[in-house]
């Protein structure tokens, strides 16, 4: 490393955000980027470590280690450090194609993971990311890349997340044909419609979409796999397809009151508002609206945390999030040791917003929800305190509610944020008959390859619902099977 004693003499720095009070006003990204004199001294911080562990991407006990797509972190760190920014973006290039995505979005494994950060704040590895690739792009470096020759073989790519952006960007490089099939009316699957725009601004959604086309890819929308086309007529006019259509099903809450009109799945409330966003040029005009409402979430992660900064930019009268878990610790666990991910206590952007406007963290924890009241339409929420029992045998905890600590909450709005169950196996995997493993998911050997011949499966459709960073490195090894499959060998890195 170009300066081995820097993370001694610099302390870690991140951007200065918009104050919640003004970001609560737009839907936009409130993020922005260090001078350059501070980023260059950020990325002196990565301390020449021997051994690094930011970039292992691995999971143990079901936390992941280091950045899946193995990011070449402690290069290009060391690049900023020298000002070498065009060669720091090819280092990102290599193995991430969506930094743009990766840099906003991700919860940043690779921090956690970060030797620095056994006893002091871990390198920036995330805001030096989108320094990166948004220099890139504002220098004109990042263009269109069509390969020099075509190999003739064409390939069909069901579901335009991320595992399939990536999929498809490689597949292309590799020289075949490619058509993305997505059933929405925009590319881009979870970036586009599942994660809100002052998080992710769809513009550059919109941008590397354009890219790939200028590449050759080609991108087909409103088409839904195994329901308005037929799966098996698409692999038969292809020589190879690859399903990447997520893990869409979600978790419910089966408790009195389920039907009630204004309790909404977190998934449906977050794409009607950014579909309205996008198909009104900014109006705020969901079907699904807060405004002065009393919202509830249910689910303390990052989707609850979206459906918070979401209601309180369409004015809600008051939001509370429910979390099942007890509150985190502020320091790790003596069973959470690095370089795991640290289970910590956070305050993301939506509490951060709701404790500016409303005096607190909406957060209530180790709470379970009893029953939603109402006639017709959902006007409360009965919820009790709760603690998990140890069982013998490594048996699940079970959960018992503590006596006399029911109470009932206002609720207009209820939006259930509690994961998802894994891919909808109706339709196009009931079609194909591609099968399944113990959870619900698609099972793939080690190429991504299905149980039939030459489909090939990537992203949380296989894993189950997931971080953008392992959808993005599935889409690579899937892409990567399928031109050894085509091909006898692999081009592709």
């Amino acid at each position: 490393m170009g300066q081995p004693t820097g993370f001694l003499e610099y302390p870690r720095a991140t951007p200065v955000t918009r104050a919640p009070s003004e970001r609560l006003s737009d839907w936009r990204e409130f993020k922005g980027h260090l001078p350059e004199a501070s980023m260059r001294e950020q990325g002196a911080r990565c301390m020449d470590c021997g051994v690094p562990f930011c970039h292992t991407g691995k999971l143990v006990d079901g936390l992941t280690i280091g950045c899946p797509t193995h990011n070449l972190i402690p290069e290009w760190n060391d690049l900023i450090y020298k000002g070498r920014w065009r060669q720091a973006l090819d280092r990102l290039h290599r193995t991430n194609n969506f930094p743009e995505f990766t840099g906003r979005v991700c919860p940043a494994p690779c921090e956690g993971s970060c030797v620095l950060g056994i006893n002091a704040p871990p390198v920036t590895i995330k805001v030096n990311e989108c320094a990166i690739i948004d220099r890139g792009f504002d220098e004109g470096w990042v263009v269109a890349q069509p390969p020099t020759q075509r190999t003739g073989k064409t390939v069909a790519v069901v579901g335009s997340g991320p595992a399939g952006l990536a999929c498809a960007e490689e597949l292309n490089r590799a020289g075949h044909l490619v058509t993305v099939y997505e059933r929405a009316d925009r590319v881009g699957g979870l970036l586009m419609y599942g994660i809100p725009a002052m998080k992710l601004d769809k513009s550059l959604v919109d941008r590397r979409v354009k890219l790939m086309e200028e590449a050759g890819v080609r991108f087909r929308t409103g088409v839904e796999v195994g329901k308005t086309m037929s799966a098996s007529e698409l692999r038969a006019g292809n020589d190879a397809l690859v399903i990447c259509g997520g893990a869409c099903k979600p978790r419910d809450l089966p408790v009195q009151g389920r039907n009630l009109r204004g309790v909404h799945f977190a998934m449906e409330y977050l794409v009607a508002n950014t579909r309205s966003l996008l198909d009104s040029g900014g109006t705020d005009a969901s079907p699904i609206h807060a405004r002065d409402k009393h919202v509830v979430v249910i689910g303390g992660g990052d989707t609850g945390n979206d459906c918070v900064g979401t209601a309180l930019r369409q004015g809600c009268k008051s939001v509370t999030q429910l979390e099942i878990l007890p509150r985190p610790p502020d320091q790790r666990a003596v069973d959470n040791p690095w370089p795991l991910w640290p289970k910590i206590y956070r305050v993301d952007y939506g509490q951060e917003e709701a404790a500016a406007r409303f005096g607190t963290d909406p957060r209530l924890f180790s709470v379970q929800t009893r029953r939603l009241l109402g006639e017709g339409q959902v006007q409360g929420i009965e919820i009790a305190d709760i603690r998990f029992v140890p069982q013998p045998e490594r048996r699940p905890p079970k959960i018992e509610e503590l006596p006399g600590t029911g109470r009932t909450l206002p609720a207009d709005l209820v939006l259930l944020a509690m994961g998802f169950l894994g891919p909808e196996p109706e339709g196009m995997l009931t079609e194909l008959g591609v099968k399944l493993d113990n959870r619900g998911n698609v099972a793939v050997d080690e190429n991504q390859q299905t149980s039939i011949p030459g489909v090939f499966a990537a992203g949380d459709m296989v894993r189950g619902q997931s971080l953008v960073v392992w959808a993005i490195m599935e889409g690579r090894q899937a892409a990567r099977g399928v031109d050894r499959a085509l091909m006898g060998e692999t081009v592709l890195l």
